[in-house]
């Protein structure tokens, strides 16, 4: 007989998973990694021993907020570039476009503070890493890699290594955000704007093929 743990199912039991996540997540924020399942519990309304039926280790609930919160900040951006993918939209704008949907959920205060609280949990909780890797860049990578490859395969672009191109470019438009974070500064929304504009542009021009770039 398995005994494999197995969290409640239904409607019920999704509206409390979904008010023990939130919660969590404003917790987790609040008082950090340390907090206790009974406060998270409290908070969120429901009992202690609800709380573990869902995520039987801290652990599997602050995965959960980590997945919750990536889901949330990319979901417009991931939108922006399946809809390119369906259209034939100028891609110089929609690179813009992709790029402000990434500053809009990934640049937020609270989404640099969990940042920082994962980087802070990464030692005795490696795990978090790969969930949150796999939860955000790794699944936002797909979306990107896939619309670059359409525009190497039309001879619009010449790129040799997607993988580091796509790097290069959130290097260029957001990780100017998480390096201001680490020291509690944020970017106004000029040097956003002006790093988004500059930094596509500065993308296409160092991979667009000699034929487009006539």
């Amino acid at each position: 007989m398995s005994t494999e743990r197995r969290p409640p199912s239904g409607e019920r039991a999704e509206r409390k998973r979904a008010a023990i996540v939130q919660t969590a997540r404003r917790v987790f924020l609040r008082e950090g990694f340390g907090v206790g399942m009974e406060q998270i519990a409290a908070e969120a309304g429901v009992s202690k021993v609800t709380v573990y039926n869902h995520y039987g280790r801290k652990e599997d609930l602050f995965t959960a907020v980590i997945g919750d919160a990536l889901e949330e900040a990319l979901a417009d951006a991931q939108s922006r570039t399946e809809e390119c993918l369906r259209s034939g939209n100028d891609l110089e704008a929609v690179l813009v476009e992709t790029a402000r949907a990434w500053i809009r959920g990934m640049a937020t205060p609270e989404f640099l503070a969990l940042r920082t609280l994962v980087g802070a949990e990464l030692r005795r909780f490696p795990e978090l890493g790969q969930a949150w890797k796999v939860n955000g860049p790794g699944r936002s990578r797909s979306i990107m890699a896939a619309l670059l490859r359409r525009e190497v395969d039309r001879g619009v672009l010449a790129i040799g290594n997607i993988d580091l191109a796509i790097t290069q470019l959130y290097s260029l438009v957001l990780y100017p955000h998480f390096a201001h974070s680490t020291y509690d500064d944020a970017i106004d929304q000029a040097t956003t704007d002006q790093l988004i504009t500059e930094g596509v542009a500065m993308f296409l021009n160092h991979y667009r093929t000699a034929r487009e770039a006539q």
